[in-house]
């Protein structure tokens, strides 16, 4: 995707996908800050990797950027980096990836009109999945997102392997354990199925979802966005018209 434009506000938490995300960055620094992590100032590019907290994305002015943001499976076959050594961190995606130097390059100098071809073309040629746990692991996050709420000791039955071996595989795979995976994708679904611009009853909402109360939705959406639920929905109520909400993102423009 390529996100050019100013946010009419100082900065933005980005709730957690279970995904990785990278940037190309053609324009102004991006400042990232991870929860419980140092900033980041993206000159070139930023690669974030999985977790489970909320992320401040605090742009240094007019954002132009290539960004790339892979499925849960897919930080170690794109970007060749093993997920667990990311985890709640932001790097410099140059560092870590060389063929992003040659498509910077390229992308500050060719056709705009061919920014996204020219970029699969490199992301395409640079595929490694020769990782026979992918497969396997895959399964598993396409379950959690059928069904957050399943036990993770019944999908590993289902499969023929030990809970301990699942939790093992995957995390070295996704980077998130399969329990932390599914919470992510729990408040995700929520995010996605709400209308901020509706009365919302959060109690039936927790219900629907498969919390035990609303207690806990509430302890959830804080802990994944940074904010209460009604605080985020206040927020995209306060500053994005309803044609411009997005699920996870809490805009901020105070202090």
């Amino acid at each position: 995707m390529a996100r050019r434009g100013q946010i009419p506000y100082a900065r933005e938490r980005i709730a957690p996908t279970g995904s990785t995300v990278a940037g190309i960055v053609l324009g102004p620094p991006i400042r990232q800050i991870p929860a419980g992590g140092p900033p980041f100032l993206a000159e070139t590019g930023f690669l974030i990797g999985p977790h489970d907290r909320p992320l401040v994305n605090e742009p240094t002015g007019r954002t132009d950027c290539v960004g790339v943001v892979t499925t849960p499976i897919g930080c170690a076959a794109v970007f060749g980096v093993p997920p667990a050594t990311l985890r709640g961190r932001v790097c410099s995606l140059l560092d870590v990836w060389p063929p992003g130097v040659a498509l910077r390059l390229d992308l500050l100098t060719g056709d705009p009109t061919t920014t996204l071809d020219r970029t699969e073309a490199v992301l395409t040629a640079g595929l490694d999945e020769s990782d026979r746990a992918l497969d396997r692991c895959a399964a598993v996050v396409a379950t959690l997102e059928a069904g957050p709420a399943r036990p993770i000791g019944e999908i590993a039955a289902e499969l023929g392997i030990s809970h301990g071996h699942l939790d093992r595989e995957f995390t070295r795979v996704v980077g998130l354990a399969p329990r932390t995976l599914a919470r992510v994708l729990r408040v995700r679904r929520l995010l996605e199925q709400i209308d901020v611009e509706e009365a919302l009853v959060w109690g039936d909402l927790a219900a629907d979802l498969g919390w035990y109360d609303q207690a806990h939705l509430v302890r959830d959406v804080t802990r994944h966005t940074g904010v209460p639920p009604t605080a985020y929905v206040r927020a995209q109520r306060r500053f994005l018209a309803p044609a411009e909400q997005a699920a996870g993102f809490v805009p901020d423009d105070d202090g």
